[in-house]
């Protein structure tokens, strides 16, 4: 097997367990990097960053693996203990972390008696995602560990341009907004009649409509306009969300930046009729948008299951259980209160992320 070039340089090998998704880890090499000028091999899933096949865990693997590579720090995900790897770094006297820590495994083939203990206790630091979990890793004798919470990568905010946001805000004054983002046209009946029941308790209210499918805007528009008498208005055409404009459609689906920041509150498509939630409900967290969602989390039930345990967020089972919500957080402290909970959590992943780095950090002060 052909392996990439080993650049020059101290190297911190980030391992992501199966059944973990990579955008956190992601991010968390993004800041190792760009913010601290260190390599960063990345195992597990293709990434952006220089990748590779992670070793089976036997000795000679794992040993040839180290010894092209030359780690100075190893960093594990989840719970999968790697026996060999971890006698290997002993020996070698390579620090190993395990950070987004949960429940521990070992796959099959490891049945020695003792062998988690043994793994856990080679351990420099376990970063625990719950108090549970922590506590469950302490009994198993680890020497250093810590309840940190899980990283989010969603946390970070997603860029846009601020003289387009003082446009537009200039634009829609004092109109209460809300988004409704990336809709997939099983969806679109629901925010439509929504959009209906919250007019009828705020006349100005004003609707951005992300349709999932770009192409979808013309047949909408045209729907709208027939059948609700609604006036619209369309992005892509640069046409103007005028005071007497009741939805915007935006068929541009880079600009979520601008709408979270824009829209008090956001519908996050998908959830409630579609195939799943199609984007992380923690970029409208992190951009102080109150959320409302359906009970298809899709590839994000871990951030919803955190968002409604905080309070951050509101759930609907049907389409009129959506009106209700929306009508709910027209009222502006409502809106708020659901917002600032979600920020909570949001930037709770953000704080997490940067406690590792520097532990990373602490742990290569002793590295080779």
């Amino acid at each position: 097997m052909t392996r990439p070039l080993r650049p020059v340089g101290r190297l911190v090998w980030l391992h992501i367990s199966d059944g973990l998704r990579a955008e956190p880890i992601t991010v968390l090499a993004d800041q190792l990097k760009q913010d601290h000028n260190l390599q960063v091999l990345v195992t597990g899933t293709a990434t952006a960053h220089l990748s590779d096949d992670a070793p089976a865990d036997t000795p000679a693997d794992v040993a040839q693996f180290l010894a092209y590579w030359s780690p100075d720090v190893i960093v594990l995900t989840g719970g999968e203990m790697r026996p060999a790897l971890m006698i290997c770094a002993q020996t070698l006297g390579l620090p190993v972390l395990l950070v987004d820590a949960v429940m521990p495994f070992v796959r099959r083939g490891w049945m020695w008696p003792g062998l988690i203990q043994s793994a856990v206790k080679a351990f420099q630091a376990i970063l625990a995602v719950d108090e549970l979990t922590a506590r469950h890793y302490r009994k198993l004798g680890a020497r250093t560990v810590q309840r940190l919470g899980r990283m989010e990568n969603d946390a970070i905010a997603l860029s846009y341009f601020e003289s387009e946001r003082a446009e537009l805000a200039a634009l829609f004054a004092t109109r209460p907004i809300w988004l409704a983002c990336d809709v997939p046209e099983s969806e679109e009946a629901a925010v439509i009649a929504a959009h209906r029941a919250a007019m009828r308790l705020a006349h100005r209210l004003l609707l951005i409509l992300v349709p999932q499918d770009p192409a979808r805007a013309t047949a909408i528009a045209e729907a709208l306009e027939f059948s609700e008498g609604w006036l619209v208005a369309r992005r892509e055409l640069n046409e103007e969300p005028d005071p007497e404009i009741a939805v915007y459609i935006a068929e541009t689906t880079d600009e979520y930046g601008l709408w979270y920041r824009l829209a008090p509150v956001t519908f996050m498509g998908g959830s409630l009729l579609g195939q799943g939630s199609s984007r992380s409900p923690m970029e409208a967290a992190a951009l102080g948008s109150a959320i409302i969602h359906g009970r298809r989390t899709g590839d994000f039930g871990s951030e919803y299951g955190r968002l409604g345990a905080a309070l951050g967020a509101a759930a609907a089972s049907n389409p009129a259980e959506v009106a209700d919500l929306l009508s709910e957080l027209l009222a502006p402290d409502r809106a708020a209160r659901l917002a600032h909970a979600a920020w909570g959590v949001a930037s709770e992943g953000a704080e997490v992320t940067a406690r590792i780095v520097a532990i990373i950090l602490q742990s290569m002060g002793g590295a080779r």
